[in-house]
């Protein structure tokens, strides 16, 4: 199982950008499937981005599908989230999370610890 690591959360003014990364310690997600999760107080888990080991991109929300952009490095083995354009809707946890298969899913056996953004004046 691996060990994500998350970072780049923070505090943004509306309209600001942030970048999420993730990596694997002590290992490479080159070989992984990794999705974006966002999750707000009260709610339940929303996917918002995937790549596939292969780099097909699936982008779960219509709302910030043009906003909001999954990319990976295979020279640093990590993917990131880049968000600009960022709305009062936007802020909660962030998750990313991993598994060795082909294809974008729900159902993930590796998580980061969860990253909050937060978007105030």
């Amino acid at each position: 199982q691996l060990h994500l690591v998350e970072s780049g959360g923070g505090l943004v003014e509306p309209g600001g950008s942030l970048r999420l990364s993730c990596t694997a310690s002590g290992n490479t997600l080159n070989y992984y499937t990794v999705h974006w999760f966002r999750q707000v107080p009260g709610k339940e888990r929303e996917g918002v981005s995937c790549i596939s080991v292969s780099d097909r991109i699936t982008n779960n929300q219509d709302s910030s599908k043009d906003r909001f952009t999954i990319s990976r490095d295979r020279a640093k083995g990590t993917v990131y989230l880049q968000m600009n354009g960022l709305t009062p809707e936007a802020p909660g946890t962030y998750y990313c999370a991993a598994r060795s298969i082909s294809y974008c899913t729900s159902e993930y056996a590796s998580w980061g610890q969860g990253p909050r953004v937060t978007v105030a004046s």
